[in-house]
């Protein structure tokens, strides 16, 4: 294999840069801002802009001792510094991230043939060396792609590669403004208020001090497209060995099966006429219950119908000269619960006692019936801005939200030797194509009329002949193909497990190696593959042990490699095992690993050295490389130093050291990458380990992280049950190999960005050498032409992998989404949860590449950006107060939320590596879950009843209200218990009733309530029964297992408890009441 030809795949080598991370294209390739091709093109709005600030000014989260005002009167303004003028937001060029590299073709090599001509090749960008977190300048900008993908919907024609970018010069990254920009202030629409006044008192004092922030101005206008556009997308590659022949993903036909969630008729915004094929009706079975705080994200859509008529002329002079009240009154019947005007100062109790349910698009109620399920699929804007401007207007950011490998309990699954797709833009036939008649349909995403298949004809579910829309294809948004031969290059890889265990000292003193020998042992036979599984073991310290697992041999052997500068295999054929053959010396192994390595006193740890080994044994054939890791690794290559200082965890100023120290570890991860290899990395350590530059390893590589702080066998036993419990699930979960995945959209509509863990391998693949169940991702998006002629766009994603028993399969989920015009529309369709998770995506990226003031200033601005534009723009009678629609109510909470996670927070003392690990979560979890680790749930449950309780295989489990979380909420007579995603706490009060003590925790008094207690014992009572059943079915709703801690007032973790008590105000964050002051304040300037 060439190096050649292997670099320049992942971008080494041959001057293309790597393509990961949020900045895929060096600067020199930074395009100018100008006018899009062919389109009336607005530059994106940014919620995450950079900004200049006035004189300074106290900070919004001032540190020291609360120091109470007076409280001011009802609409309560923040009070300012006397001389502080009004903030400015200039324009300032930096680039987006996570940018790919604009490319006709998405790899380079031979491909199969193909019934469109070839892609023009464009010549790779010049490379730019770097040991940043990031390939991109330092600076952080959410607005327009520097090279946009455009929608994928092609003419054979290839551009001309001179004609890929403007001509003009573009500025520097660090360029000062040239103009200062205000927003505009547009017209208000003729849209009709609904005030919405409650009669309650305001709550809280004033904040201390001014706040310092205002929203950032929008960024220059994205560059111009090429004159021509690029030929038809192909949809990726199979891994082989060397430079990659493509896998002609172009003709990977994969429809991945679900059935649709059945939703009931949608409310409609004008009209939304229903598209042509019609031929839709399939339901699945009611999932199965979810908890509140995750059927908020995961549920279907179940809102009812609610209509609503857009007013044909303007509001007219009635309502305009009518007092608020009356407005209201006159208008209540045409305004949708989503518009309705909530004074945030006033109404205090927002939070629903039911979650919050992903809303509803505005389709007919045939397309709704199909759509694809929000578990899997899910969208920023349910309805669509028809052009940039418009989105610029609303400023809440479009992107998508996807859990494209979920568990899912229905999946139609199709054999077929024909793959029906789009000849132009290679989209997949979907429920929400139009058959024209019974032999021609049109895409969805580029309107082009394609033929029907003679076979396509046929019905495999009725067995009828001449029906093609009721074929499961069109039946089923979420819908996996089993693909034919010609989407493999190679045959399908096999299975094959590497684990890469540190032996350290420092390890064999955690115990962690015996809990993973016994649960590898427990679950050896769960493993996923087939005949062909292959396993391996390397152990490192100061040097590298392979072991020899031969089948014929007595015992395994172990080979010692003590050259870590120069790695190589001692004997590469029996390392790597078939686990049927040699399933006695694997098991006689794990046996003896704990006891051999017992008495070691070696310190040193070169884990560089080990992965390197472990790469060049997995190379030839791909796979998963499991590594535990202990220390920070201090020998050979990748050797990291402490970069931690203690005395600066809680310190007012920005964190340093987000991003990583070296790029070894990424350079590694992408060289993996290269070769079909993803690496998962269980970090257990009660010291510094480094995890910014450690976790590079998973993040470029398509693997995970799991993070065990204080792992210990003893002292910890709630961490020990948690990696127990995470490593059983990981050990045993479906995973699908050598992956690619493509994201389409309508024609008019592009992806600038993605975020996740992932090798962008073109504008619009990413490469995912390993996809678990487990694994969330999202994208940021943006109009790049007028969508003025469409009432529906479409998005797809279509995931090719191999599954564990050797089948090449293509899973496909389609989702459909109405285009509206005005302003309230779009306000009318946030799904706030999904503005809340990109948003939290983009602040991590903000954190790295600028600084965490930053992106902290960032999440406030978009708070108020968009807020302000909803009293400016769309409410037409004003009136004090701070205002939101009902849809948004929940946005400045979830923002404030965002603001004290452990990811963002100042002032309190926070780990580097668990800093890291929650931005690294925010990033990775799929939506359901991050919304937990953002904004946790608080029950009650020393009054647990069966009213209302759900009844799941033969256990009753209660179903408590989910409470604020204020200690105001709590009270000393009862039991409080927290879910925070990865972390439950039950809170016990001093004055307890003793009938929860004895029948729930089996104990006689709150003083006899262990200190460390981290489960529930399991008494015979009615109150411990439905307790329990709470608890699990709680961490039953997720993949990973998250420790109970039961604490009382005087306990260590009750800190911990109180910090995710987002509505209360600390030394150094606002409460929720001040925070909405502050808000107020900036919007009111």
């Amino acid at each position: 294999m060439s190096t050649a030809g292997f670099n320049s795949q992942n971008g080494t080598g041959t001057g293309q840069t790597y393509t990961n991370g949020p900045s895929q294209n060096p600067v020199a390739l930074q395009p100018p801002p100008g006018v899009g091709y062919g389109m009336n093109h607005q530059p994106a709005y940014n919620p995450m802009q950079a900004k200049v600030l006035g004189p300074p000014g106290p900070p919004l989260y001032a540190s020291g001792p609360y120091q109470p005002v007076p409280p001011g009167p009802q609409s309560g303004s923040y009070p300012v510094a006397p001389a502080q003028p009004l903030l400015t937001r200039p324009q300032i060029g930096v680039l987006p991230s996570h940018t790919p590299p604009q490319s006709a073709s998405p790899v380079p090599g031979p491909r199969l043939a193909q019934t469109t001509p070839p892609a023009q090749a464009t010549p790779p960008p010049p490379a730019v060396t770097s040991t940043s977190y990031y390939t991109g300048p330092p600076a952080w900008q959410y607005a327009a792609p520097r090279g946009p993908a455009p929608n994928h919907v092609n003419p054979a024609v290839a551009a001309p590669p001179h004609m890929s970018h403007g001509s003009a010069q573009p500025p520097g990254p660090g360029a000062p403004p040239t103009s200062i920009h205000g927003y505009p202030q547009p017209a208000p629409p003729p849209m009709p208020l609904h005030t919405y006044q409650p009669n309650r008192p305001a709550y809280g004092p004033p904040p201390t001090a001014p706040p310092t922030m205002k929203p950032a101005a929008p960024p220059a206008g994205p560059p111009g497209t090429t004159g021509t556009p690029p030929p038809p997308k192909v949809d990726g590659d199979v891994a082989g060995n060397g430079p990659q022949a493509p896998n002609s993903y172009n003709h990977v036909d994969t429809r991945m099966a679900g059935a649709a969630q059945p939703g009931p008729p949608g409310r409609h915004l004008g009209h939304y006429p229903s598209l042509p094929p019609g031929y839709q009706n399939t339901s699945a079975p009611p999932p199965a219950p979810l908890h509140p705080a995750l059927q908020a994200a995961t549920q279907p859509y179940t809102q009812g119908p609610q209509p609503y008529q857009q007013q044909p002329g303007g509001p007219g002079p009635g309502p305009a000269q009518l007092s608020p009240s009356m407005a209201a009154m006159s208008l209540q019947s045409s305004t949708p619960e989503a518009l309705r005007v909530v004074n945030l100062l006033q109404e205090r109790n927002l939070l629903p006692s039911a979650p919050v349910p992903a809303p509803t698009p505005c389709l007919t109620q045939d397309l709704q019936k199909l759509n694809c399920s929000p578990e899997v699929f899910r969208c920023t804007l349910t309805s669509i801005p028809q052009t940039q401007s418009l989105l610029n207007k609303a400023k809440l950011p479009l992107g998508l939200l996807l859990h494209p490998f979920k568990d899912l309990s229905q999946l139609p699954v199709v054999t077929s030797s024909t793959i029906v797709r789009c000849r132009s833009c290679r989209t997949y036939i979907n429920p929400f194509v139009s058959f024209l008649d019974q032999r021609r349909w049109k895409c969805n995403l580029c309107y082009r009329v394609n033929d029907v298949p003679e076979e396509f004809m046929y019905n495999p579910v009725s067995r009828s002949y001449g029906e093609p829309h009721k074929r499961p294809e069109v039946q089923n948004a979420t819908i996996e193909f089993i693909a034919p031969s010609e989407y493999m290059l190679r045959p399908p890889q096999p299975a094959v497990y590497l684990f890469v265990l540190d032996v350290s000292h420092n390890a064999v003193e955690t115990g962690y190696l015996s809990v993973f020998c016994q649960s590898l042992l427990d679950n050896i036979n769960a493993l996923p593959g087939d005949s062909r599984t292959k396993v391996g073991f390397i152990t490192f310290d100061s040097t590298i042990h392979f072991y020899n697992l031969q089948e014929g041999l007595s015992q395994p052997q172990m080979l010692i490699v003590s050259d870590i500068e120069d790695i190589f295999l001692p004997t590469p054929d029996s390392l790597l095992v078939n686990l049927n053959e040699c399933k006695e010396l694997v098991q006689d192994l794990l046996k003896s690993l704990p006891n051999l390595f017992e008495k070691t006193m070696e310190t040193q740890s070169a884990l560089g050295s080990a992965l390197q080994a472990a790469f060049k044994l997995l190379s030839p054939t791909g796979g998963r490389m499991s590594v535990f890791q202990t220390q920070l690794p201090n020998l050979g290559v990748g050797a990291l130093q402490s970069r931690e200082d203690p005395n600066q965890r809680a310190s007012a100023k920005d964190v340093q050291h987000l991003s990583p120290a070296t790029d070894f570890y990424k350079k590694l991860a992408l060289d993996c990458s290269g070769q079909q290899v993803a690496v998962d990395l269980f970090l257990l350590s009660a010291q510094y380990c480094d995890l910014a530059s450690l976790g590079c390893i998973s993040r470029f590589s398509a693997g995970s992280v799991y993070y065990y702080p204080s792992y210990h066998h003893q002292h910890n036993p709630a961490q020990v049950e948690r990696f127990q419990r995470d490593l059983k699930r990981y050990l045993t979960r479906k995973i699908g190999f050598e992956a690619v995945m493509r994201i389409r959209c309508t024609k008019g509509l592009s992806i600038h960005t993605f975020h996740g863990n992932f090798f962008v391998r073109s504008t619009d693949l990413l490469s995912l050498p390993n996809v678990n169940p487990d694994a969330g991702f999202a994208v940021q998006m943006s109009i790049e032409e007028n969508l003025d002629d469409m009432q529906v766009v479409s998005f797809q994603a279509a995931l090719l992998y191999t599954s564990s028993k050797g089948e090449r399969r293509i899973r496909v989920h389609t989702m459909c989404l109405p285009v509206v015009s005005s302003l309230s529309d779009v306000f009318a369709g946030a799904d706030v949860q999904a503005v809340t998770g990109l948003l939290a995506c983009m602040a991590v990226d903000r954190s790295v590449t600028s600084s965490l003031s930053d992106a902290r200033d960032a999440m406030t601005n978009a708070a108020i950006d968009s807020l302000s534009s909803y009293r400016q723009s769309v409410l037409t009678i004003q009136q004090p107060g701070l205002l939101a629609p009902a849809c948004l109510r929940l946005f400045p909470l979830y923002i404030l939320a965002l603001l004290k996670q452990k990811a963002f927070r100042t002032g309190t003392s926070t780990r580097l590596d668990e800093r890291v690990f929650a931005m690294y979560q925010l990033k990775y979890q799929p939506l359901a879950f991050a919304m937990l680790m953002i904004h946790p749930a608080l029950y009650r449950v020393d009054d647990l009843s069966d009213e209302g309780a759900l009844n799941i295989s033969e256990r009753t489990v209660p179903q408590p209200r989910v409470l604020q979380l204020s200690v105001e909420k709590l009270s000393r007579e009862g039991a409080f218990l927290m879910d925070a995603g990865l972390v439950m706490y039950l809170w016990i009060g001093r004055n307890c009733h003793q009938n929860f003590l004895s029948q729930v925790l089996g104990v006689s008094s709150y003083a006899a309530v262990p200190e460390k207690l981290c489960f529930l014992p399991e008494l015979d009572t009615a109150e411990s029964q439905r307790t329990r059943a709470l608890v699990s079915w709680l961490r039953d709703q997720r993949p990973f297992f998250p420790s109970l801690h039961i604490i009382r007032d005087e306990s260590q973790l009750k800190p911990h408890f109180l910090q995710n008590m987002i509505e209360d105000r600390t030394e150094s964050a606002l409460s929720y009441y001040e925070f909405l002051l502050h808000l107020q304040q900036q919007i009111s300037k």
